[in-house]
C-alpha cells in the first residue's frame, strides 16, 4: 500500500505541479467581472451537435468507486468519452473510517487523469451542504448543518463557511458547491429540507444566504442557491413523490422568494429548480417547477433577472421519474426547455441524450438556445481558469485541506449554535449533586448509574451517537449509554425506564436528520417522516412521563421535538448531528461552554418554566 501511495503521489504531482486555481480568475469571480469569453465562443464554434448537447449533462461520479483498477472508474470514464459530459456530481458514503482519509490522494490523482483525458475540461460539483463531504475521506473541515448558522446568528460565520469550504474544494478538484439552501424552512414536517435550511425567517435565510456566496466566491468556487421556487413548504420527499405547494401568490412572494433575489443580488453563479409543483405559478398538473416554462423562464429569469446558469435538481429522483415512466427522455427536453441549462443526473442518461439531439434536429429545440446554454456552461469553466489548467496540486492540500485554523473554526460555529430553548433548573450543567463533581458511579453493593445517556438514532450501528458518547465518558467515565433505533425500542423498553428511574440524571440525544434514505426507509409509513418512528417515540414519552424533572432532552437534529414531546423541561438543540455538534453538545451539558444561540425556527411550547436558572448555562435570549 505505501508503494501504491507513493506511486499515486509521483503521478499525481506529474499531473498537476501547477494546477492551483489561476488567481485572476479567482479575483474576477469574487467580483462578479465579466470573464474573457474568447476561449468559450471559439470552443462553441468547433463543437458538434453531439458534444454540445453532452456538455449540458452532469452525471454522478461516485468516490468509493473511484480506484484506478475498479470497474467504476472505466466504466464512468467511458460514459464521459460516449456522451461528451460536460460537468460531473461527486457522491459518497457520509459515513466512513478515518484511516479511508489515505484514499484522498487517489481520488484526486484520477479526477487529474479524468480531466486530462477528457477533450473540454469537467466541471466537478459536490453537494457540500456541511463542507467537503465525506470528511472521513477527504480530512476536510468539518461544519455544522446550515439551521446551525442560523442559530449562530453570526453572518461571518457563514461567509467564513463559504470561503473554507471553497478553499479546501479547489484544492481536492471541485469547482462547483451545489449550495447554499434558500428554502425557507416553515413547515416542522418537512422530511427533507429541515436543518438543511438556514432557518424559517426569509430575511435571515436571505442574509445568511447572501453571506456565504460571498465567502465562497471570494475563494473562486462556483455556487448554486437551491431549491427554487422554494422547497420549505412541502410535507413531501421529492426522492419519492412529487411535493405539492399549495400557498397562494402573496405567501411565495413574501416567504420563499426573498432569500432567491438576495442569492442573485450577491451573484450566484447557478440556482437549481425543485421538483416541486407549486399551483400559484403553474395551475398545470402535469408540471413541476423544473419543467415549467412559467417558473423557470417567466420567474426566476425574466421576473428576478437571474442570468446565470439554471440547473436541475436530480432528475432521477423518484417523484419526477414516476411523471416520466413511460418516456424516459422526454424529461430532459422539457426541463431544457422550461429553461434550464444543466440536466443534472438523469434516471435514463441514453435516453435523455438522444431525445436531446432529436429535439434540437427536428427543431423543437432552436440552436440558438442551445448554444446559449452551451456558452454559458463553457463561460463558468473559463471562470475558474480551466481553459489553461483543469488539474489540481497534490502537494498542495495538507497545507490547504483540514488546517487546524480551519478546524477550529467548525468547531467554534458549532458551540456558538448551541440554544438552551427548556431549563427547569434541576439537571443543568450536569454534576454530582453530593459533591459537586463531575458524574460518577456510586461505589456500593449495587452501583447505581449517576449518569444514563439515551442515544435514540434511526440505526444504532451507525455513526449517530459515537462521538457524543466518547466526548461524555471523557467526562463521567461511569456513565451508562444505551443505543435505542426502531426495531429493538419495544423489547429495551422496560431495561431503559428501569435505568432512567434509578438514574441520577438522564440524557436523552434525539437523532432525526432529514434524508432520502430516512424517508424510504426507517419513516415508512409514518404520519410524519421527519419525526422520531413511533417505537423510540413511545419510548421517549415513556421517559418523560417518568423523569421529566431530571432528563434533559438533546435534539441532534431536528428542533421541532416539543411539538410531539410538550413534557419536555430541559431542551437543548444543537441541530445538527455532525461530530462537532456532539462535541458541543457534551461541551454545553456539562457547564463548558456558553450557550448563547437563538432558535432560527417556530416551534411548539417553547416557553421555559417558571423557575430560576442559576447556573453556567442562563442565557438571555433562551427560547426565542
Amino acid at each position: 500500500m505505501l508503494r501504491n501511495l507513493a506511486f499515486l503521489l509521483a503521478v499525481f504531482t506529474l499531473l498537476g505541479s501547477a494546477a492551483e486555481p489561476r488567481e485572476p480568475s479567482k479575483q474576477a469571480l469574487a467580483r462578479g467581472e465579466r470573464v474573457d469569453s474568447r476561449w468559450a465562443e471559439n470552443t462553441l464554434k468547433n463543437l458538434s451537435l453531439e458534444e454540445k448537447v453532452g456538455q449540458l449533462f452532469m452525471i454522478r461520479m461516485r468516490v468509493e468507486l473511484l480506484n484506478g483498477k475498479s470497474p467504476g472508474y472505466y466504466e464512468l470514464r467511458d460514459r464521459i468519452r460516449k456522451y461528451h459530459i460536460g460537468a460531473l456530481a461527486m457522491s459518497a458514503p457520509p459515513q466512513g473510517r478515518a484511516r479511508d482519509i489515505r484514499r484522498r490522494y487517489e481520488v484526486v490523482t484520477l479526477l487529474n487523469q479524468l480531466q486530462q483525458e477528457s477533450k473540454l475540461p469537467l466541471l466537478v460539483a459536490g453537494d457540500f451542504e456541511r463542507g467537503v463531504l465525506p470528511a472521513h475521506l477527504f480530512g476536510t473541515t468539518v461544519f455544522p448543518h446550515a439551521m446551525a448558522f442560523g442559530a449562530a446568528g453570526n453572518l461571518s460565520y457563514a461567509e467564513e463557511f463559504g470561503r473554507i469550504t471553497a478553499q479546501e474544494s479547489r484544492a481536492l478538484g471541485v469547482h462547483w458547491n451545489l449550495f447554499p439552501v434558500a428554502d425557507v424552512n416553515s413547515n416542522p414536517a418537512n422530511p427533507i429540507i429541515g436543518t438543511r435550511a438556514f432557518g424559517s425567517n426569509p430575511e435571515q435565510v436571505g442574509d445568511l444566504v447572501a453571506a456565504y456566496i460571498r465567502g465562497a466566491r471570494a475563494s473562486g468556487m462556483l455556487t448554486t442557491a437551491k431549491h427554487f421556487p422554494g422547497h420549505g413548504n412541502t410535507a413531501t420527499d421529492s426522492h419519492v413523490a412529487v411535493p405539492v405547494v399549495h400557498d397562494d401568490w402573496d405567501y411565495l412572494h413574501t416567504v420563499d422568494l426573498p432569500p432567491f433575489r438576495k442569492a442573485i443580488g450577491a451573484g450566484v453563479d447557478a440556482v437549481m429548480t425543485a421538483h416541486v409543483r407549486v399551483l400559484a405559478l403553474d395551475p398545470d398538473s402535469r408540471r413541476v417547477a423544473t419543467t415549467s416554462p412559467a417558473i423557470v423562464t417567466g420567474l426566476l429569469k425574466q421576473e428576478l433577472g437571474f442570468k446565470g446558469i439554471v440547473v436541475t435538481d436530480a432528475l432521477d429522483m423518484g417523484g419526477l421519474v414516476g411523471l416520466y415512466a413511460k418516456n424516459p427522455g422526454r424529461v430532459a427536453v422539457d426541463a431544457f426547455k422550461a429553461g434550464s441549462d444543466v440536466l443534472t443526473e438523469p434516471y435514463n442518461l441514453d435516453a435523455c441524450y438522444r431525445a436531446m439531439l432529436d429535439a434540437v434536429r427536428t427543431g423543437e429545440i432552436g440552436q440558438e438556445r442551445l448554444d446559449a446554454s452551451v456558452l454559458k456552461i463553457l463561460q463558468a469553466k473559463a471562470s475558474l481558469g480551466l481553459e489553461k489548467n483543469r488539474l489540481v496540486d497534490v502537494a498542495a492540500i495538507p497545507r490547504v485541506v483540514g488546517i487546524p485554523e480551519s478546524i477550529a473554526t467548525g468547531q467554534r460555529i458549532s458551540d456558538a449554535a448551541i440554544t438552551l430553548v427548556r431549563d427547569n433548573g434541576k439537571v443543568l450543567p450536569l454534576r454530582d449533586e453530593r459533591s459537586d463533581k463531575r458524574l460518577r458511579v456510586v461505589s456500593q453493593a449495587k452501583a447505581q448509574p449517576g449518569l444514563l445517556v439515551i442515544i435514540l438514532c434511526d440505526n444504532r450501528h451507525a455513526e449517530d451517537g459515537r462521538v457524543l458518547e466518547r466526548q461524555i465518558r471523557k467526562r463521567a467515565p461511569d456513565a451508562r449509554v444505551v443505543y435505542i433505533d426502531p426495531r429493538v425500542a419495544a423489547a429495551k423498553s422496560d431495561e431503559v425506564l428501569s435505568a432512567a428511574d434509578r438514574a441520577q440524571q438522564v440524557v436523552v440525544a434525539v437523532y432525526v436528520v432529514p434524508s432520502a434514505a430516512r424517508t424510504k426507509t426507517v419513516a415508512r409509513g409514518q404520519k410524519n417522516s421527519a419525526s422520531l418512528p413511533d417505537s423510540t417515540a413511545k419510548l421517549l414519552s415513556r421517559i418523560l412521563t417518568l423523569a421529566a424533572e431530571k432528563t434533559a432532552v438533546l435534539a441532534m437534529g431536528t428542533p421541532y421535538l416539543t411539538d410531539d414531546f410538550p413534557t419536555i423541561q430541559n431542551y437543548i438543540c444543537t441541530f445538527s448531528n455532525a461530530t462537532v455538534s456532539e462535541i458541543s453538545a457534551a461541551r454545553a451539558l456539562f457547564g463548558e461552554i456558553p450557550i448563547s444561540g437563538h432558535l432560527p425556527v417556530n416551534i411548539s411550547n417553547a416557553s421555559v418554566p417558571k423557575t430560576k436558572i442559576d447556573h453556567p448555562t442562563q442565557v438571555a435570549n433562551v427560547a426565542r
